[in-house]
């Protein structure tokens, strides 16, 4: 797949997770992809987690791709500017940048009303699931708005205002959906575009270890949550970013929030196991309806 050779991206927050995949997928359709991060070799910055930047631009490399690890702090306004400055220094120009900047699970915490939660963990978890997503796309923006072109992914979790069981949780997934919409605002008469886009259950390597399973015997973490047979990897809202970059009609989908699940309906791309899951219908069958009275 070459649909994205010459494309340089930065994918903010491609540790682990949706972030590793995105960037692998962008490799594997040919992009030279910049894999951004607090983790390296040796250096572990989340507790318990071993994946890092490096293994995840080793991935994109060896998937056709070109990858660029670079150690950054998104809440660092100087280390975020520098990132940019590098990239144009060089590649010249950028195509698309992808918030997926995190760092909130260890900070999530759950059946607790929010008086009764941390509000050090919650005010913290705004800092780090949104802030850093508005000062890098404070310092992308003008990169993209100088070519005339470009496209800012907001990765989020949810395609809609309902609430997700944990109100720091809720905000920051529901904000960084506002920060597209209200981004595109006004980066639309500059020819950049800017969208919010959600997985669905993502079988990531923090999940994958929760069940106590890996990706070779996934299935039989269905036995404790039968829910999670309707997981996706996190290659397939790769696969969505790779294709909505692909797309010469982006444009149209400006401000909108999009799925991994509708957008495999939309361009026929498959998980990289050769599923196609539907996370959208299979809530709305097995999960929505069970809660009506």
């Amino acid at each position: 797949m070459t649909a994205l050779a010459g494309k340089v991206a930065i994918v903010a927050g491609a540790t682990r997770g949706a972030g590793r995949g995105i960037a692998c997928m962008l490799g594997e359709a040919g992009a030279i992809v910049y894999c951004t991060g607090r983790s390296v070799r040796g250096k572990p910055a989340t507790a318990g987690r071993p994946e890092t930047i490096e293994e995840t631009a080793e991935m994109v490399t060896a998937r056709s791709g070109v990858g660029i690890a670079v150690q950054v702090d998104h809440s660092d306004e100087a280390q975020v500017a520098t990132l940019f400055e590098r990239v144009e220094a060089e590649q010249g120009r950028l195509d698309v940048l992808v918030n997926d900047i995190w760092g909130g699970d260890e900070l999530s915490e759950w059946g607790k009303p929010f008086w009764e939660l941390s509000l050090r963990k919650g005010l913290l978890m705004q800092e780090q699931g949104v802030d850093t997503h508005i000062i890098t796309a404070h310092y992308g923006a003008p990169r993209l708005i100088r070519q005339g072109h470009g496209i800012i992914i907001e990765i989020t979790d949810g395609e809609d205002l309902n609430y997700r069981g944990n109100l720091f949780y809720d905000l920051a997934k529901v904000t960084v959906i506002r920060l597209a919409q209200a981004m595109v605002e006004e980066l639309r008469p500059h020819g950049v575009t800017a969208l919010a886009l959600t997985p669905g259950f993502l079988r990531s390597e923090a999940v994958l270890d929760h069940f106590g399973v890996t990706e070779a015997n996934w299935q039989e973490g269905a036995r404790q949550d039968p829910h999670f047979a309707a997981s996706e990897t996190p290659f397939y809202i790769g696969r969505a970013v790779a294709a909505l970059v692909a797309d010469p009609q982006i444009a149209a989908k400006a401000g909108t929030v999009q799925s991994s699940w509708r957008l495999a309906r939309e361009y026929g791309f498959k998980d990289v196991d050769g599923r196609q899951p539907d996370w959208g219908k299979y809530y709305q069958e097995h999960i929505a309806n069970a809660q009506q009275p």
